[in-house]
């Protein structure tokens, strides 16, 4: 499990990458909208990832009306003022506090259906209690509890809205506070005890944010 974890964040830690080369390489090739990019095999090459990779990337950009592929003819810069790709997604996505606010949101949405699955399903936690005593980061936790609801779209989502609030908020560390309240929501799950699911997650997510509001499970 813990390899498919492991697998699965680093997928998205390529995505997020390649972009980030993408806007270096074009500011270093001079290259303006309208003008052609490298191909697949070229790209793949040049930022040393695999082709399968530098694929997911360019088609995540086309739909986001960065780039426009043009049949018999290649991958072209679509005409923006600022071609600067992740300054654009910056605007859209990192540097905005209302999409900054989102993107926390939707995470904890992920997050309090995957509690609630394993609290449905009766799953037992054994596992992620050892987990939580020994691991440093608090997403490392919430990524294993999203991949063991077996959701796998929720588990693609919850990694790249992970990945993109890093970016903004930087890793968080598991206190000693956030382990206790852990430990505590896993035994409600394996006792039924739904009040201590929800009021440790609340208070765990308080700790993290200073917001107690949003942390609902189960109502």
């Amino acid at each position: 499990m813990m390899t498919e974890v492991n697998s699965l964040h680093t997928h998205a830690k390529v995505y997020i990458g390649i972009v980030h080369q993408l806007r270096e390489m074009i500011s270093k090739d001079c290259l303006k909208p309208g003008d052609k990019i490298p191909s697949e095999r070229e790209l793949s090459e040049r930022l040393n990832v695999g082709r399968s990779s530098v694929r997911e990337a360019l088609r995540a950009l086309e739909l986001l009306g960065l780039i426009e592929t043009r049949r018999g003819e290649g991958t072209f810069l679509r005409d923006f003022r600022d071609h600067h790709l992740i300054d654009l997604l910056g605007m859209f996505i990192l540097q905005d506090d209302m999409a900054q606010e989102d993107i926390l949101q939707t995470k904890m949405m992920i997050e309090k259906e995957a509690l609630k699955a394993l609290f449905i399903d009766k799953k037992n936690t054994e596992s992620l209690q050892v987990m939580v005593s020994e691991c440093e980061n608090l997403d490392d936790v919430f990524r294993e509890i999203v991949m063991i609801s077996s959701n796998f779209l929720s588990q693609r989502i919850w990694n790249i809205l992970n990945d993109f609030e890093t970016l903004i908020c930087g890793e968080k560390k598991l206190t000693e506070d956030m382990r206790k309240e852990l430990i505590r929501m896993l035994h409600g799950i394996d006792h039924g005890e739904k009040e201590t699911v929800q009021e440790t997650y609340r208070r765990v997510r308080k700790i993290v944010d200073e917001d107690a509001t949003i942390s609902n499970i189960f109502f």
